[in-house]
Order: structure tokens, then sequence, then C-alpha cells
């Protein structure tokens, strides 16, 4: 094959692999999306317990059926401005590998949105921001009408140091 026709089965290959249902959430007035398979739950804001010394993006830790699960706000992570939530904020239930295996963390997000499924026709290669920016949690762009949805592949939102310090805090 050609140089550009590698590229383009490239792409048609990552596109079909991305392909699938997607949870839709909204963080500062932007649409992510988080594929399906990684969310266990969808819960309403409840009390968080701090976590002394824990980076300022994790809020802290929740009593989840018994079980203790760090939560990290999104917004933080990304570095959006912080807000006082409402009563659609939320946190999203995911598990992400860590150390010891997979955990499960909470993610705060603005309100969750509907379940997508995403055609691998409708997904786009993240656009390069550079090299002084991590985007490697970028899993794509989703085009929409009239708008787009950033897909991420939540197993890359923390590093792996990050993850350790939150999977630790539980």
């Amino acid at each position: 094959m050609t140089k550009p026709a590698e590229k383009i089965a490239k792409s048609l290959s990552v596109a079909t692999d991305r392909e699938g249902k997607y949870l839709t959430f909204t963080l500062a007035s932007e649409e992510y999306g988080i594929g399906i398979i990684k969310i266990k739950e969808i819960i309403g804001m409840m009390p968080i317990t701090t976590v002394p010394q824990a980076p300022g993006f994790v809020k802290g830790v929740i009593n989840l059926r018994g079980r203790v699960i760090p939560v990290i706000d999104l917004r933080l992570r990304f570095g959006l401005n912080r807000i006082d939530y409402t009563e659609r904020t939320c946190i999203v239930v995911v598990e992400i590998p860590g150390e010891s295996g997979t955990f499960t963390i909470g993610i705060v997000v603005d309100s969750v949105s509907e379940v997508l499924n995403i055609k691998a026709d409708d997904i786009e290669e993240a656009p390069a921001f550079g090299t002084s920016r991590n985007t490697d949690y970028i899993l794509g762009i989703a085009r929409f009408e009239g708008g787009i949805r950033i897909l991420l592949d939540i197993d890359k939102v923390l590093s792996l140091d990050e993850a350790a310090t939150v999977d630790k805090a539980a």
C-alpha cells in the first residue's frame, strides 16, 4: 500500500475500534463522552469526605454501599473553573486500571446527557495541539448535527502516578 492509503486504512481501523455506545455529559457547556462499557453507575451528589494533602482535583472519598470510592472533579482535572454543584451535578462511577488491577473511581460532571450509539464514520482523530499538551486521553471527536462531542479514554485521564495516588486515597 502507498503511504496515504496506509494512513486511511489505519484511520478507518481506529475509528471502527472506537465505534459504540457512549454516555455523554457536559462540563462547562461542552459535551464529552465515555464508552458505556467503562460506566458502572451514575449517582446523585452525596457527601464527599475530604482527603488531606490530595491533589486539588481529588474531591475526596464517598461510601457507596459499603465501599470507599475516591472521587475526582473532572472540571478541575481539565483545568476548568470551579463551580457550585447544582441539582444536575452527578457522579459517574467508572472502573480504570491501576497498579494493582482495576479500581473504581467517581468522576463529578456538570450533568449527564444521554447514551449515544456513535458510528465509526462520525468519529475523527483528535487534532494535534502541539507537544506542550498531553491529549492522549482524547479518543476522538464525534461529529453531530451542528456540533461535536469529545470522546474520552477514561483510562488515560489520570497519569499512572495520579491514578496510584487516587487509588491509595481510598
